[in-house]
């Protein structure tokens, strides 16, 4: 069989002041047609991925772009029509195919585009027709749309929150795939819209056994795959919020039931799973009370990964003022920094205002008198598996040992290496601030103390109640106490 895939993804915080460009996307390269081979530790990690599951079984794969950039505003509307219309010409130049797999987000909106993943998804089927498989893989962060439904034979989405299983979901939608193309089931899928718009973190409970339970359907009774789609809370598009949507073999009704159960089991967990983040002063309040350390505490209103500038200063300015030390921050994206400090070098003692650059939500400018202990100028950092850049970046520290990493690639923190890729160590710390969600933990956790998740007046509000949509209906929890005692 011939497979055509491609992957374009990023998630759109459509409140977000900065639009998502050309740039955005270069950072982390664009390729189109050598992904796989050109960059199959980044960008081409999931196609890398895909081509050796379909060569293996003697499938031939075409690949067409692979193209990501970091949250952040809309997306400019000739970019993303551009990177479109590259699929689409490829997939023509392709054809006849007999499978169609993309790598997408679920949350990306454009200029004049609300839906991108099913703007795509529509497009590609009028090109290929009926016959030929589509499926698409998607960021447990999605929007699920009708239209993404109507257009794929299947959609799977991540699990796990932090992502750790990207790969086996693709090679799950690959051998779902591969069956329906050779015969062997037909997928349908339901959908059940929770009412719900937040954050549920996976490697808690009760959201740890759910996932489990919803994975213990499939292979069963004709259940080939189970999703749930967490929404990303900030974007403001109609189909916002929890979906959770099952693919059966050829049975709307048992999926429709399926779903219909388990988006309630998750709608019952509402309270259970309900985030409390401390506030910068009892979260510094309880770190400095755990005997020993480090200590991680996640900065989660400063998440470059849900769109936020990740360059506020509120953490850093009450570490200073408390007179907080053996402590690391970081990433900070502080272009001009960088600059200074690399244009200074490593051993120099400089002044140097850190962050606070990019508007209300970054707080004010933090100066400090600094060492330049190190800098690489083409820092990177593991991202499940992934490499990902962060550009020249530098370590700076202050006289109290307080220790700022400073980048030029606008990130949130995924791995240890982030840190000690430049020397930075974290065991002997009491404290380390990384400017994340939940991303973090699955490398931070192991090596902390305890984990305190910190709300700030960052970008990424965690009031999910009082979110100002303006296109997403309000009828949903926690703004609404029952959103289902009430008409959709």
């Amino acid at each position: 069989m011939k497979f055509f895939a491609a992957s374009l993804s990023t998630e759109t915080n459509t409140f977000a002041a900065a639009p998502t460009g050309r740039g955005s996307f270069e950072e982390y390269g664009i390729y189109r047609g050598n992904a796989s081979s050109q960059a199959p530790e980044g960008g081409g990690a999931l196609l890398r991925c895909l081509r050796d599951a379909a060569e293996a079984e003697g499938h031939s794969l075409v690949e067409s772009v692979a193209a990501f950039a970091q949250p952040s505003g809309r997306t400019v509307r000739a970019v993303y029509e551009d990177l479109r219309d590259q699929i689409l010409e490829d997939l023509r130049a392709a054809l006849p195919v007999d499978v169609v797999q993309l790598f997408l987000h679920g949350a990306m909106v454009a200029e004049g585009y609300d839906d991108c993943e099913g703007d795509l998804l529509s497009r590609v089927r009028a090109i290929v027709g009926p016959q030929v498989r589509i499926g698409a893989e998607l960021d447990l962060h999605c929007h699920f749309t009708e239209l993404m439904r109507s257009s794929a034979d299947a959609i799977v989405g991540f699990k796990e929150y932090p992502h750790t299983d990207l790969v086996p979901r693709a090679l799950e939608l690959y051998r779902i795939l591969v069956d329906t193309a050779q015969g062997r089931v037909r997928p349908t899928t339901a959908m059940f819209d929770c009412r719900m718009v937040g954050i549920w973190h996976t490697t808690k409970e009760p959201m740890a056994s759910f996932v489990k339970r919803m994975q213990s359907f499939e292979g069963q009774a004709g259940v080939l795959s189970v999703s749930l789609g967490h929404g990303f809370p900030w974007g403001d598009v109609a189909d916002n919020g929890a979906r959770l949507w099952v693919v059966t073999d050829n049975d709307l009704a048992a999926a429709q039931q399926l779903a219909d159960q388990l988006g309630r089991e998750f709608y019952d967990l509402r309270e259970a799973t309900r985030s409390q983040p401390l506030g910068v002063d009892a979260a510094l309040d309880q770190a400095m009370a755990v005997a020993g350390g480090p200590v991680v505490l996640a900065d989660i209103a400063d998440n470059a990964g849900g769109g936020a500038p990740a360059d506020s200063t509120f953490i850093l300015q009450r570490v200073v003022e408390r007179g907080i030390g053996n402590a690391v921050l970081g990433p900070f994206w502080d272009l001009g920094a960088v600059r200074i400090c690399c244009d200074a070098g490593i051993g120099a003692i400089i002044e140097l205002r850190v962050g606070g650059k990019c508007g209300p939500v970054s707080g004010w400018p933090v100066d400090l008198r600094v060492t330049v202990r190190h800098i690489v100028m083409d820092h990177s950092q593991d991202v499940f598996g992934m490499r990902w850049p962060l550009g020249p970046s530098v370590w700076v520290e202050t006289a109290d040992g307080v220790s700022l990493l400073l980048t030029s690639v606008r990130s949130q923190a995924y791995g240890t290496d982030t840190f000690t890729g430049l020397g930075i160590t974290l065991h002997d710390k009491k404290l380390v601030v990384v400017k994340s969600t939940q991303h973090f933990y699955a490398k931070f956790a192991p090596l902390a103390k305890a984990v305190f998740y910190v709300d700030t007046p960052g970008a990424i509000t965690q009031d999910f109640a009082n979110i100002a949509f303006r296109v997403r209906g309000l009828n949903y929890w926690p703004r609404v106490g029952d959103p289902w005692a009430l008409p959709a």
